[in-house]
């Protein structure tokens, strides 16, 4: 094959850490204490997160609720501003950067940091196929044909532009300019995003579910996974659903 295809993987490089000693030591200086009920580090966040609103803590102050049913009923009521303090940094790759400029539209609770075509060389880019042309045999050759010529023109323009006037930094940051203009939005990228929880809801809720969008549901339902895993019941109204074509999709309990 003349071009190579990435493969999609996420990783968690950061999550949710709750330092419940500076939390203890505080109480004890309002004369309160707190009935723990379980719940990980991310769930306890944002159970502590709701009571400061009304120093609901000890025997005396707290309703009868655990975490679990303490959360459940806070996302029941719409009182999410408080899953705005859980956050996970997850980086991804082998995404598209078709994909990638969707995803940078969600600016409330997202951080983005995103590999730059300006400064990164992408003679040797790598380059994601989606499944419906994967799997056609005749259909996948001429995209990747058309794809490899996009990438021989790349190469081109790096190799065969004179440098301008301009400083070297600055004459490569043109010529890496004019050279990106021939990839297609199939060019492989790799992101950072920092997210809050109730962000992701709203993402899980309007990308997780298109149908039509394979990329944006295999990314939603792998970081559901993964925020699961510290945090589930901040999420524990979404589940996974398998398609007809073995894909999967996020849909509202």
């Amino acid at each position: 094959m003349k071009i190579k295809c990435a493969d999609f993987n996420a990783v968690v490089i950061s999550r949710p850490s709750f330092d419940d000693t500076a939390l203890i030591s505080f109480l004890e200086s309002q004369g309160l204490d707190w009935v723990r009920s379980g719940g990980t580090e991310a769930e306890e966040i944002v159970e502590v997160s709701g009571r400061v609103c009304y120093l609901s803590f000890g025997k005396n102050r707290q309703s009868p609720r655990d975490n679990k049913s303490y959360i459940a009923n806070l996302i029941s009521q719409g009182h999410e501003s408080v899953l705005e303090h859980v956050n996970w940094t997850v980086l991804l790759s082998g995404v598209s950067r078709g994909f990638t400029h969707q995803l940078v539209r969600h600016r409330v609770g997202f951080a983005y940091s995103q590999l730059s075509q300006q400064y990164h060389d992408e003679s040797d880019a790598l380059f994601v196929v989606p499944p419906s042309i994967k799997k056609n045999k005749e259909l996948f050759t001429e995209w990747a044909d058309d794809i490899y010529r996009s990438l021989s023109t790349y190469r081109k323009i790096i190799n065969t532009v004179e440098k301008s006037q301009l400083t070297d930094k600055e004459s490569l940051r043109e010529l890496r300019t004019a050279a990106r203009s021939a990839l297609p939005n199939a060019t492989e990228s790799k992101i950072i995003i920092t997210v809050n929880a109730r962000a992701l809801r709203h993402f899980f809720e309007v990308r997780g579910c298109l149908e039509g969008d394979w990329e944006m549901r295999q990314v939603a339902c792998k970081l559901f996974e993964m925020v699961c895993c510290d945090a589930p019941s901040l999420f524990y109204d979404f589940k996974k659903v398998e398609m007809l074509d073995g894909s999967f999709k996020l849909v509202k309990r």
